[in-house]
């Protein structure tokens, strides 16, 4: 089994979570997924993210669903299992289930509710006691009710949790706070990994500051892994011709509220989910919308045919 470790390079893909046409999970779509996934070259998967729905899952289906994709990818690239929830109870429960069934580690995200520096660092110290040794990642993302996240603060908190390896960094603007983090570690504060979000709106930029990765979702992974490809291998400005081509879906698919429809649609359009069905409650995608994308897929073919020709 792998553990995380905080030197993790290239693309967590945040997967989806495939439920068929009345709602229910589907565990044999799932099995499609993640094979579709891995032959996309993504270096691990994060299941149960905000783009999974696992808000939207009870208890025994967020295990049933994480028992059926570790079985899956069966030790081929590390999985994290988002395990946010509104208390210790639930998180450490859930946690240590899923690193029973095989998860590299867990990732959280401290409630909106703390405020002050103070409030978070002792959250966090708490919760890195009750995980123990499973390795687990702090998801910063203040736009989606997080708390503020200083540097100086994740700073911190990293000294003071030693399960804790790597962050999820979806603050933004949030580049200085790469930057800031990667001069402490220059300083001498312990190293975490970063890996980015966002939808990988900010990729390129993320990876020149110092970011190890993306840990996101996009319905076109294999651009993320090709431009985490191309900046480690020293060309950017490849990384980025790339990366401008599919930025008009990037930015489609980042719509508060409707991204997640669009995302999984693109999904079955490609083949990897046998049904887009979102659990509700969530927007329906309506013809003027998915006109819209086709119109972007269109355009996504004629852009990547010129590069290649």
């Amino acid at each position: 089994m792998s553990v995380l470790t905080g030197r993790e390079r290239g693309v967590f893909v945040i997967a989806a979570t495939p439920f068929d046409a009345t709602g229910a999970l589907d565990l044999s779509s799932t099995d499609r997924l993640v094979e579709w996934y891995l032959e996309k070259g993504v270096s691990g998967l994060a299941i149960l993210g905000q783009m999974g729905e696992a808000a939207k899952l009870t208890f025994e289906e967020q295990l049933t669903f994480a028992r059926r994709v570790l079985a899956r990818v069966a030790g081929r690239v590390p999985v994290v299992v988002g395990a946010t929830a509104p208390g210790f109870a639930s998180i450490l429960a859930l946690a240590r289930a899923v690193v029973e069934a095989g998860a590299a580690g867990v990732m959280v995200a401290p409630p909106g509710h703390l405020r002050g520096d103070e409030a978070v660092s002792s959250w966090c110290a708490e919760l890195d006691r009750g995980l123990g040794e499973i390795p687990w990642v702090l998801q910063d993302f203040p736009l989606s009710g997080g708390p503020p996240l200083s540097a100086a603060l994740i700073r911190r908190i990293g000294e003071a949790c030693p399960a804790l390896v790597t962050l999820k960094h979806e603050d933004w603007p949030g580049l200085d706070k790469i930057t800031a983090l990667r001069a402490f570690e220059a300083e001498g504060a312990r190293r975490l990994g970063i890996l980015v979000g966002n939808g990988g709106l900010f990729l390129p930029h993320e990876l020149l500051r110092g970011a190890d990765g993306a840990m996101t979702g996009f319905a076109f992974p294999e651009m993320l892994v090709d431009v985490c490809r191309l900046v480690e291998g020293g060309r950017s400005d490849a990384a980025f011709d790339l990366f401008d081509i599919y930025l008009p879906l990037v930015r489609y698919e980042q719509q508060p509220g409707i991204g997640l429809v669009v995302r999984k649609w693109l999904l079955h359009r490609r083949g990897a989910l046998a049904d887009p069905s979102v659990r509700p409650p969530a927007p329906r995608l309506t013809a003027e919308t998915r006109a819209e994308v086709e119109l972007l897929l269109a355009r996504l073919e004629r852009r990547l045919a010129s590069l290649h020709g």
